[in-house]
């Protein structure tokens, strides 16, 4: 997403696209974008960026959204229709340059279509070849358990990390009893869990944290102290808070897959360094334990945002 979308303005296209292979060549093999991420720009650029490597990844991409004529054509719209649902399924194949979506999930809860129709639409779509498996995204379990009634959920994606851990109440146990993975995005807490942002931190006007509550400077400054506790686990096992973030995601399940995002090759190596990091159950809950005693302060979405999540 942040190659071409909501993390300031799109980066250059050919180094994007000399990141994605390099993260191929480290063994990466999933990989996630949406037609909303530019809109198309993300799109287009994972469709040729990954066209060398059919068949040896896979590519998951999001459908839901529209642009809105009463915002001034902004992408704010929801529109989980069958007819729209297909149109979109058609045009990602395309820019994705595939002949099948390996993951199609609904990006936001659409609450004028019944998530019996959206599945039943995704179903009609892998039966015909066109789409792999089904996703959702940001749905409350009863949302989930009323989808995969009609087609088998593959995989949920929402936001989980240290500093979001909401799922573990209800979404995670359902997850588990229905045997359906889990993608948690901003695993690193958008960047905050790096330890690269603080109360100082200024956010273009174009990156999606200028408006989130939880990046305001008063809040950065209290939330500073989750990224102090995970430093000083870092520092125990001599790597980065970013690696202790990704690490303790890593431990928690096996079919938890987080996807954290970036824009340079420094990034991607510390990222997948966090595979080598190895947490044990005592470390993990000792993790849990001193994190949960951070009071974190503000939203994690904007107003508009936060209606649409849990639904």
């Amino acid at each position: 997403m942040g190659m071409s979308w909501s993390y300031g303005a799109p980066k250059d296209k050919l180094e994007m696209i000399s990141l994605l292979h390099a993260a191929v060549d480290r063994g990466v093999t999933f990989f996630d974008t949406a037609e909303v991420y530019g809109p198309l720009l993300n799109e287009e650029l994972v469709g040729e960026g990954l066209a060398p490597f059919r068949g040896k990844v896979v590519i998951a991409t999001k459908f839901g959204w529209e642009a809105n004529p009463n915002d001034g054509g902004k992408w704010t719209a929801l529109n989980s229709r069958a007819e729209h649902i297909r149109a979109v399924a058609e045009a990602s194949l395309k820019r994705l340059k595939v002949d099948a979506i390996d993951l199609f999930y609904q990006h936001r809860v659409d609450l004028n279509v019944s998530i019996e129709d959206v599945a039943g639409t995704v179903k009609d779509l892998i039966q015909e070849g066109k789409v792999k498996h089904f996703g959702l995204s940001e749905a409350s379990a009863q949302t989930v358990r009323r989808a995969h009634a009609v087609q088998p959920v593959t995989a949920l994606q929402s936001e989980y990390s240290l500093w979001w851990r909401e799922p573990e109440e209800d979404v995670i146990p359902t997850l588990e009893e229905l045997g359906i993975g889990f993608v948690p995005f901003s695993p690193l807490g958008k960047g905050f869990l790096t330890g690269k942002i603080d109360a100082d931190t200024k956010f273009d006007s174009t990156d999606f944290r200028s408006s989130v509550p939880r990046f305001s400077e008063e809040n950065c400054k209290t939330n500073q102290a989750i990224v102090d506790l995970l430093t000083d686990f870092a520092s125990q096992k001599d790597v980065t808070t970013a690696q202790i973030a990704l690490a303790w995601l890593l431990a928690k399940k096996p079919w938890i897959v987080p996807i954290p995002g970036t824009t340079k090759l420094n990034r991607l190596e510390e990222n997948l360094g966090a595979v080598a990091v190895e947490l044990t159950e005592t470390e993990v809950a000792a993790l849990e334990q001193a994190t949960a005693g951070v009071k974190l302060e503000g939203a994690r979405y904007p107003a508009f945002h936060a209606r649409l999540v849990g639904r």
